[in-house]
């Protein structure tokens, strides 16, 4: 059944999380558990698939008790994009459906603060694969949904995503503005009401 399916993978996960502070350890062990959930065909509610035509939307899939970590669906209808950010913990992504197109960034240092991001590459991401999308020294991309398709992605990050506070960056001058997220609610978009808050990232 797909809530055991679930719980199997939200235990290993606490385990994992639980275990060991080594970012580097924690994504490699949870892209793994992330893509046997992927192949195993997993599949998520009706409800926290839902696309909005206002800005992409992050449902919370479950969040810890400590607030150590977290986990989402996060849904971008055809041709919505983020603008560039942080995460200022780690995280990996697995795509559930759809394409996700993800430019990523050099994160700048005290020395580059203020100066344009150097860009580091772009990759199209496709359904069941998995990527680790960031570490406190390696977390700054921009997202965008691609295709003729809405693009899903579960994510699994280190914390509270939707209360933590978080960086926005203007890529062509490095300027900086801090965010908090926050959670969209199934319930409401099932109702039919398109979330109209300021956009947010993933």
């Amino acid at each position: 059944m797909e809530p055991d399916r679930l719980q199997t993978f939200i235990d290993d996960v606490g385990l994992v999380v639980s275990s060991t502070d080594d970012e580097h350890e924690i994504t490699a062990r949870v892209a793994e558990r992330l893509s046997a959930l992927l192949a195993g065909g997993y599949r998520l509610p009706p409800e926290v698939t839902r696309s909005s035509s206002v800005r992409h939307v992050t449902y919370p899939l479950y969040i810890a008790p400590d607030d150590s970590w977290s986990m989402a669906s996060v849904v971008w209808d055809v041709g919505q994009r983020t603008n560039v950010h942080g995460h200022e913990t780690w995280g990996v992504v697995g795509i559930y459906a759809g394409v996700e197109h993800e430019i990523r960034y050099l994160k700048p240092t005290a020395s580059t603060a203020s100066a344009p991001l150097t860009p580091a590459g772009e990759t199209r991401w496709a359904p069941g694969q998995v990527t680790v999308c960031c570490t406190t020294d390696d977390d700054v991309h921009a997202v965008a949904a691609v295709g003729s398709e809405p693009t899903i992605g579960i994510h699994v990050y280190g914390g509270n995503i939707g209360t933590m506070k978080r960086r926005s960056y203007d890529p062509a001058t490095g300027a900086v503005q801090w965010f908090v997220s926050g959670w969209d609610s199934p319930a409401a978009d099932a109702a039919g009401r398109d979330p109209s808050s300021p956009p947010r990232h993933r």
